[in-house]
């Protein structure tokens, strides 16, 4: 009997997709979507205090990076009760959710289910439907995970091909992180680019950048997307102040046009997995008003 244990809301979500909820038995305190995941069993907790503002959250990430200390723990005893047959991580990013190397210093003493540990790599788009592949082989039922893949493809054409078809080509700001200032990487410039915009901050394919306040108001974008990594837009509006007091904000293309969108970036454009096509639906929206 297949025993999952998801450690990334992304991975919960690729295996609802791929219809095998039910064998799932663990879940990350990140995993919430579907809801009925909230009944499973919690395998690990921040190691930081996450109540604070966006500028003493990353304060407390890069102290524990640079001691080589992980931002997150994974209950081993929580493990070994569960006996897991699969657990699903990420090598993606130590600061996003829990990693491989997290996971193997919690399974260095072994458990007796001698679980596979399947590793994500989403970097960009195409790694994305990789992984969902990845997972679906894992599980034996490779054929679901590609007819999953083309459904979700299939899907993003049609969002892309309808955005694209107006003339309008905005510029877009994606920002991933308040207070220090960080433009969103990974995915998200291809999302932008498929939903009719011009991304002006952050590669296809590599790590969120960090970014400066002087190079935002340089390339005065007509569009500011906020999407905070693992934050909904009512986490999100009272950190807005780290932006909306400086002098300069007033005067940006973005905010004297009404342009600036709150997002949630916590459910959609942080979790590489089937839900990005709502994220690229909403992106659309945002730049191609009805």
């Amino acid at each position: 009997m297949i025993r999952i244990v998801s450690l990334i809301a992304s991975a919960t979500e690729i295996v609802d997709a791929l219809g095998q909820f039910d064998f799932l038995v663990g879940r990350s305190h990140e995993c919430d979507f579907p809801a009925a995941v909230a009944s499973l069993p919690v395998c690990t907790r921040p190691a930081i205090p996450v109540s604070g503002d966006s500028r003493e959250i990353d304060s407390l990430v890069k102290d524990r990076l640079r001691e080589a200390i992980s931002v997150y723990e994974v209950f081993t005893d929580v493990l070994e009760r569960l006996q897991p047959t699969h657990i699903i991580t990420q090598t993606q990013c130590e600061v996003c959710a829990v990693s491989l190397k997290d996971v193997e210093a919690a399974l260095a003493a072994g458990l007796a289910s001698n679980p596979q540990i399947v590793p994500l790599h989403p970097n960009a788009l195409a790694d994305v439907w990789d992984d969902i592949r990845r997972v679906a082989r894992a599980l034996g039922i490779a054929g679901r995970g590609e007819a999953n893949v083309e459904e979700l493809q299939g899907r993003m054409c049609a969002i892309s091909r309808h955005a694209l078809s107006h003339r309008e080509r905005p510029s877009v700001a994606c920002i991933e992180w308040i207070e220090p200032l960080m433009a969103a990487g990974n995915w998200v410039p291809e999302l932008v680019e498929m939903a009719g915009g011009v991304n002006l901050f952050g590669e296809a394919g590599k790590h969120s950048p960090w970014m400066s306040w002087e190079q935002l108001v340089a390339a005065d974008p007509e569009v500011i997307v906020v999407m905070p990594c693992g934050w909904d837009p009512a986490r999100t509006a009272p950190e807005m102040h780290w932006l909306t007091d400086r002098p300069e904000w007033a005067r940006l293309r973005a905010v004297r046009n009404g342009r600036v969108h709150l997002t949630d970036g916590n459910q959609y454009f942080n979790r590489p997995g089937p839900r990005l096509v709502e994220s690229l639906e909403i992106l659309a929206t945002i730049l191609h008003p009805l």
